[in-house]
Protein backbone atom coordinates (compact mmCIF):
# COMPACT_ATOMS: atom_id res chain seq x y z
CA UNK A 1 0.00 0.00 0.00
CA UNK A 2 1.25 3.58 -0.77
CA UNK A 3 1.76 6.54 1.50
CA UNK A 4 -1.00 8.06 -0.52
CA UNK A 5 -3.42 5.14 -0.14
CA UNK A 6 -2.58 4.59 3.63
CA UNK A 7 -3.70 8.39 3.93
CA UNK A 8 -6.41 7.72 2.26
CA UNK A 9 -7.64 5.27 4.27
CA UNK A 10 -6.78 6.93 7.43
CA UNK A 11 -8.79 9.84 6.54
CA UNK A 12 -12.13 7.44 5.19
CA UNK A 13 -11.53 5.49 9.13
CA UNK A 14 -11.57 9.06 10.79
CA UNK A 15 -14.49 10.12 8.83
CA UNK A 16 -16.48 6.90 9.26
CA UNK A 17 -15.44 7.08 13.18
CA UNK A 18 -16.92 11.07 13.31
CA UNK A 19 -20.06 10.54 11.40
CA UNK A 20 -20.82 7.43 14.09
CA UNK A 21 -20.38 8.98 16.59
CA UNK A 22 -22.38 11.89 15.61
CA UNK A 23 -25.11 9.56 14.75
CA UNK A 24 -24.78 8.06 18.35
CA UNK A 25 -25.01 12.00 19.50
CA UNK A 26 -28.11 12.58 17.69
CA UNK A 27 -29.73 9.28 18.82
CA UNK A 28 -28.89 9.82 22.76
CA UNK A 29 -31.44 12.54 22.68
CA UNK A 30 -29.67 14.97 25.02
CA UNK A 31 -29.14 18.11 22.45
CA UNK A 32 -32.82 18.14 23.72
CA UNK A 33 -32.11 18.79 27.54
CA UNK A 34 -30.80 22.80 26.63
CA UNK A 35 -34.08 23.05 24.58
CA UNK A 36 -35.97 21.46 27.77
CA UNK A 37 -33.82 23.77 30.25
CA UNK A 38 -35.30 27.04 28.60
CA UNK A 39 -38.89 25.77 28.74
CA UNK A 40 -38.46 24.85 32.33
CA UNK A 41 -37.18 27.56 33.26
CA UNK A 42 -39.57 30.05 31.90
CA UNK A 43 -42.70 28.02 33.41
CA UNK A 44 -40.90 28.02 37.02
CA UNK A 45 -41.05 31.42 38.13
CA UNK A 46 -39.63 30.22 41.42
CA UNK A 47 -36.10 29.64 39.89
CA UNK A 48 -35.19 33.17 38.27
CA UNK A 49 -34.26 35.01 41.52
CA UNK A 50 -30.70 34.12 40.86
CA UNK A 51 -30.82 34.95 37.41
CA UNK A 52 -32.95 38.32 38.27
CA UNK A 53 -31.21 39.51 40.92
CA UNK A 54 -28.32 39.82 38.70
CA UNK A 55 -29.59 40.51 35.30
CA UNK A 56 -28.52 44.24 34.85
CA UNK A 57 -24.80 43.94 35.43
CA UNK A 58 -24.81 40.73 33.58
CA UNK A 59 -26.32 42.10 30.42
CA UNK A 60 -23.99 45.25 30.62
CA UNK A 61 -21.37 42.50 31.49
CA UNK A 62 -22.70 41.29 27.53
CA UNK A 63 -23.47 44.59 25.64
CA UNK A 64 -20.18 46.15 26.83
CA UNK A 65 -17.92 42.87 25.85
CA UNK A 66 -19.64 42.07 22.24
CA UNK A 67 -19.74 45.90 21.03
CA UNK A 68 -16.06 45.95 21.71
CA UNK A 69 -15.07 43.01 20.24
CA UNK A 70 -16.83 43.81 16.94
CA UNK A 71 -15.39 46.92 17.23
CA UNK A 72 -11.88 46.51 17.63
CA UNK A 73 -11.57 43.04 16.53
CA UNK A 74 -14.36 42.29 13.45
CA UNK A 75 -12.25 44.17 10.72
CA UNK A 76 -8.75 42.68 11.11
CA UNK A 77 -10.07 39.51 12.08
CA UNK A 78 -12.94 39.64 8.52
CA UNK A 79 -9.34 40.76 6.52
CA UNK A 80 -7.31 37.64 7.55
CA UNK A 81 -10.24 35.17 7.19
CA UNK A 82 -10.96 36.66 3.98
CA UNK A 83 -7.53 35.23 2.28
CA UNK A 84 -8.81 31.55 3.00
CA UNK A 85 -12.64 31.67 3.37
CA UNK A 86 -12.70 34.54 0.69
CA UNK A 87 -16.86 35.49 -0.10
CA UNK A 88 -18.22 33.65 2.83
CA UNK A 89 -15.46 35.26 5.56
CA UNK A 90 -18.44 37.59 7.31
CA UNK A 91 -19.73 34.42 8.10
CA UNK A 92 -16.86 32.96 9.70
CA UNK A 93 -15.25 35.93 11.17
CA UNK A 94 -18.94 36.98 12.89
CA UNK A 95 -19.13 32.92 14.37
CA UNK A 96 -15.27 33.97 15.78
CA UNK A 97 -16.13 36.84 17.38
CA UNK A 98 -19.35 35.34 19.05
CA UNK A 99 -17.21 33.07 20.12
CA UNK A 100 -14.25 35.29 21.24
CA UNK A 101 -16.92 36.97 23.04
CA UNK A 102 -18.71 34.33 24.84
CA UNK A 103 -15.40 33.24 26.05
CA UNK A 104 -14.73 36.37 27.78
CA UNK A 105 -17.99 36.69 28.89
CA UNK A 106 -18.12 33.42 30.55
CA UNK A 107 -14.90 33.91 32.01
CA UNK A 108 -15.53 36.90 33.84
CA UNK A 109 -19.00 36.70 34.79
CA UNK A 110 -18.14 32.92 36.07
CA UNK A 111 -15.87 34.69 37.71
CA UNK A 112 -17.30 37.51 39.61
CA UNK A 113 -21.28 37.12 39.04
CA UNK A 114 -23.19 33.69 38.14
CA UNK A 115 -20.79 30.74 39.59
CA UNK A 116 -23.07 30.37 42.80
CA UNK A 117 -25.90 31.25 41.52
CA UNK A 118 -25.63 28.55 39.08
CA UNK A 119 -25.12 25.82 41.45
CA UNK A 120 -28.27 27.78 43.24
CA UNK A 121 -30.17 26.64 39.90
CA UNK A 122 -28.79 23.24 39.57
CA UNK A 123 -30.07 21.79 43.40
CA UNK A 124 -33.28 23.90 43.27
CA UNK A 125 -34.02 22.05 39.84
CA UNK A 126 -33.17 19.05 41.90
CA UNK A 127 -34.83 19.82 44.92
CA UNK A 128 -38.40 21.36 42.56
CA UNK A 129 -37.94 17.63 40.75
CA UNK A 130 -38.10 15.27 44.62
CA UNK A 131 -34.13 14.93 45.07
CA UNK A 132 -33.43 16.18 48.29
CA UNK A 133 -31.49 13.26 49.88
CA UNK A 134 -29.05 14.24 46.31
CA UNK A 135 -28.83 17.66 47.40
CA UNK A 136 -28.21 16.86 50.71
CA UNK A 137 -24.33 16.02 50.02
CA UNK A 138 -23.44 19.08 48.92
CA UNK A 139 -25.36 21.80 51.19
CA UNK A 140 -27.26 22.31 53.86
CA UNK A 141 -31.39 22.19 53.72
CA UNK A 142 -33.67 24.75 55.57
CA UNK A 143 -37.22 24.20 56.14
CA UNK A 144 -38.94 26.32 53.18
CA UNK A 145 -42.18 26.37 51.62
CA UNK A 146 -39.93 27.65 48.75
CA UNK A 147 -37.50 25.98 47.09
CA UNK A 148 -34.71 28.42 46.75
CA UNK A 149 -35.08 29.32 50.32
CA UNK A 150 -34.40 25.47 51.62
CA UNK A 151 -30.85 26.24 50.13
CA UNK A 152 -28.45 26.40 52.84
CA UNK A 153 -25.14 27.11 52.79
CA UNK A 154 -23.08 24.72 50.49
CA UNK A 155 -20.43 22.35 51.56
CA UNK A 156 -19.19 21.18 48.79
CA UNK A 157 -16.81 23.20 46.20
CA UNK A 158 -18.66 24.57 43.66
CA UNK A 159 -18.35 24.36 39.79
CA UNK A 160 -14.54 24.43 38.06
CA UNK A 161 -13.83 28.38 37.38
CA UNK A 162 -12.64 29.34 34.42
CA UNK A 163 -9.11 28.24 34.03
CA UNK A 164 -5.71 29.51 31.71
CA UNK A 165 -5.69 25.59 30.57
CA UNK A 166 -9.46 26.06 29.19
CA UNK A 167 -8.11 28.72 27.87
CA UNK A 168 -5.16 27.93 26.37
CA UNK A 169 -7.08 24.62 24.53
CA UNK A 170 -9.46 27.25 22.94
CA UNK A 171 -6.87 28.98 21.21
CA UNK A 172 -5.43 25.90 20.18
CA UNK A 173 -8.70 25.02 18.33
CA UNK A 174 -9.20 28.82 17.25
CA UNK A 175 -7.67 28.36 13.71
CA UNK A 176 -10.08 25.99 12.65
CA UNK A 177 -11.98 28.93 11.77
CA UNK A 178 -9.67 29.84 8.95
CA UNK A 179 -11.13 26.93 7.09
CA UNK A 180 -14.20 27.93 5.06
CA UNK A 181 -17.57 27.10 6.63
CA UNK A 182 -16.94 23.53 7.76
CA UNK A 183 -13.85 24.58 10.06
CA UNK A 184 -16.55 26.83 11.91
CA UNK A 185 -18.59 23.94 12.69
CA UNK A 186 -16.01 21.51 13.63
CA UNK A 187 -14.62 24.65 16.10
CA UNK A 188 -17.76 24.65 17.39
CA UNK A 189 -18.43 20.77 17.80
CA UNK A 190 -15.12 20.51 19.51
CA UNK A 191 -15.62 23.62 21.64
CA UNK A 192 -19.57 21.83 22.62
CA UNK A 193 -17.64 18.23 23.06
CA UNK A 194 -15.55 19.97 25.72
CA UNK A 195 -18.17 21.91 27.42
CA UNK A 196 -20.85 19.31 27.67
CA UNK A 197 -19.12 17.62 30.89
CA UNK A 198 -19.03 20.72 32.79
CA UNK A 199 -22.72 21.21 33.20
CA UNK A 200 -22.76 17.97 35.30
CA UNK A 201 -19.80 18.65 37.43
CA UNK A 202 -22.37 19.60 40.26
CA UNK A 203 -23.70 16.74 39.98
CA UNK A 204 -20.43 14.40 39.91
CA UNK A 205 -20.31 16.48 43.39
CA UNK A 206 -23.24 15.65 44.41
CA UNK A 207 -23.07 11.91 43.49
CA UNK A 208 -19.33 11.92 45.18
CA UNK A 209 -17.61 10.40 42.13
CA UNK A 210 -14.08 10.56 42.03
CA UNK A 211 -11.72 11.97 39.09
CA UNK A 212 -11.89 8.63 37.51
CA UNK A 213 -15.58 7.61 38.05
CA UNK A 214 -15.81 11.09 36.07
CA UNK A 215 -14.11 10.23 33.60
CA UNK A 216 -15.61 6.71 33.52
CA UNK A 217 -19.00 8.45 33.42
CA UNK A 218 -18.49 10.98 30.98
CA UNK A 219 -16.50 8.91 28.16
CA UNK A 220 -19.33 5.76 28.78
CA UNK A 221 -21.65 8.80 27.66
CA UNK A 222 -19.27 10.68 24.79
CA UNK A 223 -21.93 10.91 22.53
CA UNK A 224 -24.89 12.19 24.85
CA UNK A 225 -22.20 15.08 26.47
CA UNK A 226 -20.84 16.18 22.65
CA UNK A 227 -25.04 16.36 21.92
CA UNK A 228 -25.52 18.63 24.68
CA UNK A 229 -22.52 20.56 24.73
CA UNK A 230 -23.15 21.65 20.97
CA UNK A 231 -26.21 22.94 21.36
CA UNK A 232 -25.41 24.31 24.72
CA UNK A 233 -22.63 26.15 23.05
CA UNK A 234 -24.42 27.36 19.77
CA UNK A 235 -27.05 28.74 22.37
CA UNK A 236 -24.69 30.57 24.42
CA UNK A 237 -23.20 31.90 21.00
CA UNK A 238 -26.36 34.18 20.96
CA UNK A 239 -25.42 37.77 20.87
CA UNK A 240 -26.66 39.94 24.46
CA UNK A 241 -28.58 37.12 26.11
CA UNK A 242 -25.54 33.96 26.05
CA UNK A 243 -26.05 34.78 29.71
CA UNK A 244 -29.47 33.88 29.79
CA UNK A 245 -28.74 30.47 28.50
CA UNK A 246 -25.83 29.38 30.93
CA UNK A 247 -28.83 29.16 33.42
CA UNK A 248 -31.17 27.91 31.02
CA UNK A 249 -28.31 24.91 30.06
CA UNK A 250 -27.78 24.47 33.71
CA UNK A 251 -31.18 23.80 34.24
CA UNK A 252 -31.19 21.63 31.18
CA UNK A 253 -28.90 19.78 32.78
CA UNK A 254 -30.02 19.14 36.16
CA UNK A 255 -32.94 17.90 34.36
CA UNK A 256 -30.80 15.77 32.89
CA UNK A 257 -29.34 14.05 36.10
CA UNK A 258 -32.89 13.98 37.38
CA UNK A 259 -33.63 11.74 34.41
CA UNK A 260 -30.67 9.55 35.18
CA UNK A 261 -31.71 9.25 38.85
CA UNK A 262 -35.05 8.36 38.43
CA UNK A 263 -34.20 5.94 35.59
CA UNK A 264 -36.16 7.43 33.22
CA UNK A 265 -33.08 8.31 31.18
CA UNK A 266 -30.74 5.20 31.08
CA UNK A 267 -26.79 6.23 30.60
CA UNK A 268 -24.39 3.75 29.96
CA UNK A 269 -21.63 4.68 32.55
CA UNK A 270 -24.30 4.82 35.55
CA UNK A 271 -22.54 1.17 36.76
CA UNK A 272 -19.96 3.19 38.85
CA UNK A 273 -18.06 1.60 41.65
CA UNK A 274 -20.92 -1.35 41.25
CA UNK A 275 -23.57 0.73 41.71
CA UNK A 276 -26.73 1.96 39.51
CA UNK A 277 -27.01 5.83 40.37
CA UNK A 278 -30.68 5.47 40.22
CA UNK A 279 -30.39 2.92 42.83
CA UNK A 280 -28.42 4.91 45.29
CA UNK A 281 -30.79 7.86 44.89
CA UNK A 282 -33.62 5.11 45.88
CA UNK A 283 -32.03 3.96 48.97
CA UNK A 284 -31.05 7.40 49.98
CA UNK A 285 -34.89 8.01 50.10
CA UNK A 286 -35.65 5.27 51.71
Amino acid sequence: MTLQDTVRETVREEVAGVTALGKQAVESGAYLYPVKGIFYFASHRNLWGPLTSRLAPLLGLSTGVIASMFMFTYVPQSILLTFVNGPVAWISTIALVLSESAVIITALSRSFLIDEALIDIFDAVLLQENLPMLVQNGRELNPSDNVLGRLGKAVKKPFSKFTIKSLVSYLVWLPLNFIPVVGTAIFIFVQGRKLGPTYHARYFQLKNYNAGQRSTFVEQNKPAYISFGTVAMLLQLVPIVSIMFAYTNTVGAALWAVDIEKGHRPAEGKHIGGVVASDVAEKKEL
